[in-house]
């Protein structure tokens, strides 16, 4: 046990021992360490100095360089602004002298003013000095002298204006003058149509008056039966061997001609024959009606008619206006439309058809209440046609307003084609009316002396009184009296009215 005890603390004395002698180990070198660092914080403090030295001098040479930057330009922008003190004391001293040159200058202007205002008023008194002896010696007063000076210049102002509006006038008027005379003289020229007599009645040539007696029949009934059958009014009077056939429907008058020429050729005037007559005519003239309708949409270049269209056209055939025949009439209106519509750039189509059909009314006018040109557009409208074509046919007498240029173009073509020389025909007592309702219209206006129509009614030429009427107030005359024939008279184509105004001086050598 002892010995145990003693191994023990031998053994605890040998780890002392060796506790001791690695604790000594340690500390030596912890030491040596110990020195090792203070010996590199030693090193990195004399770097850390040399180095803040060195930033520190780089620091002072910077702040001495921006110091001499910052020096010269605050240096220079001392000089700038004194430079300027001087530019400002100079502009100063400049405008100080203005000053005084305008002060100056403002106190002569007042003693120019002051002069002037008693010129002025030394004029004044003047002025008003010489109105006085001027008033005195003309012995008018002021305002009798402006309102003569006033009149003198309107008058001359007047005239001037009067020529300048006849120049201007005769300038329009020379050249819509030309170009119309040049449109119409080539569709003139292009076309070529007869003018037929007008026709009133039909009459029905017969080869000896025996005829007359078998026409009436016994106690009157083949001419009864006739009647009947056809519509019209058969007038059986001394006119040597012929018969007269009375119609307001031209298309029926046509029927009673043709089936009253079969019946006298024939020599079987009976009721049973007349009414078999009578209806083969009829079914003759509807078949002529269509064929001449279907003829003229051709010769007018106008395709794609309806039938029914074509149909009413045809009856024109058997009407007659003036001694001039509707149908050709239309078909010489459309073929005129459509060259001027070329000539304008215009629709040429439209313009054909209107012209075509634009007195289609007439065909059943008297079927119809209203005036043709409507009664005719709303037929064709009936069967959808253009609304510029219905547009032509409605407004061709201004009834309606029109609302496209085609429709100015065929109410041209319409009265150039009833116009011209040898298109209608007139009696005498129309023509003798309308020259003295002409010159009654210009003897009515103040100031005429006289007046005489020329070239069959399409000029009225009126002598004025030049002590009434001047110059200016010709001008307004002439227009006027223009204004006064279209209003009261109908008339084809246009009438010229001229102005004539003169002086005469007249003396005698003794």
């Amino acid at each position: 046990m002892d010995t145990i005890i003693v191994g023990l603390i031998a053994l605890l004395v040998g780890a002392v021992g060796s506790f001791a002698g690695y604790t000594m180990l340690l500390t030596r070198q912890g030491k040596n360490r110990l020195q090792q660092a203070e010996q590199e914080a030693a090193r990195v403090m004399e770097e850390a100095n040399a180095k803040s030295q060195q930033l520190i001098l780089e620091a002072k040479n910077k702040i001495l360089t921006e110091q001499e930057q910052a020096e010269k330009i605050l240096k220079r922008r001392r000089e700038e602004m004194d430079n300027e003190e001087d530019r400002l004391q100079k502009r100063r001293s400049n405008v100080d002298e203005r000053l005084e040159k305008l002060e100056r200058r403002e106190s002569q202007l007042n003693k120019m003013q002051s002069a002037l205002d008693k010129r002025r008023n030394d004029l004044e008194k003047m002025a008003e000095e010489r109105k006085a002896e001027l008033e005195r010696v003309a012995q008018m007063s002021h305002d009798e002298a402006r309102d003569e000076l006033l009149q003198v210049v309107e008058q001359e102002v007047r005239h001037d204006i009067a020529r300048r509006i006849r120049a201007v006038e005769e300038e329009l008027q020379d050249e819509a003058d030309k170009r119309a005379r040049d449109i119409i003289a080539l569709a003139v020229q292009r076309i070529a149509s007869d003018a037929v007599s007008e026709i009133a009645v039909s009459v029905v040539s017969l080869p000896s008056d025996d005829m007359k007696g078998r026409i009436i029949g016994r106690a009157g009934r083949n001419i009864r039966a006739f009647e009947q059958a056809t519509g019209v009014d058969v007038i059986v009077d001394d006119t040597p061997e012929a018969v007269t056939l009375s119609s307001f429907d031209p298309v029926r008058r046509e029927v009673a001609k043709r089936a009253l020429s079969k019946l006298v050729l024939d020599g079987r005037i009976h009721p049973a024959r007349i009414e078999k007559l009578v209806q083969e005519t009829r079914k003759e003239v509807e078949r002529v009606i269509r064929e001449e309708g279907e003829r003229a949409a051709y010769d007018a270049n106008v395709p794609g008619l309806n039938p029914e269209v074509i149909k009413l056209l045809g009856r024109l055939k058997f009407r007659t206006s003036f001694g001039q025949n509707q149908l050709a009439h239309s078909v010489e209106t459309a073929n005129l439309a459509g060259m001027i519509a070329s000539e304008l750039g215009a629709d040429v189509a439209i313009s054909r058809m209107g012209g075509l059909l634009h007195d289609i009314g007439k065909a059943m006018d008297h079927e119809v209440e209203g005036s043709h040109a409507i009664i005719g557009a709303d037929f064709v409208k009936r069967f959808g046609m253009n609304e510029r074509v219905v547009n032509c046919i409605a407004s061709h007498h201004h009834e309606v307003e029109q609302s496209c240029v085609e429709a100015i173009i065929v109410e041209a073509a319409d009265a150039i084609s009833g116009a011209r020389p040898g298109a209608r025909r007139e009696s005498v007592d129309n023509y003798i009316r309308r020259v003295k309702m002409l010159e009654d219209i210009a003897n009515s206006f103040t100031g005429v002396q006289q007046s005489y129509a020329l070239q069959a009614g399409r000029e009225i030429r009126i002598m004025v009184r030049p002590e009434d009427v001047d110059d200016l107030a010709s001008v307004k005359l002439a227009r006027d009296i223009a204004n006064r024939i279209e209003e009261t008279m109908d008339y084809p184509g246009q009438i010229k009215v001229t102005i004539i105004r003169e002086t005469r001086a007249v003396d005698y050598a003794k």
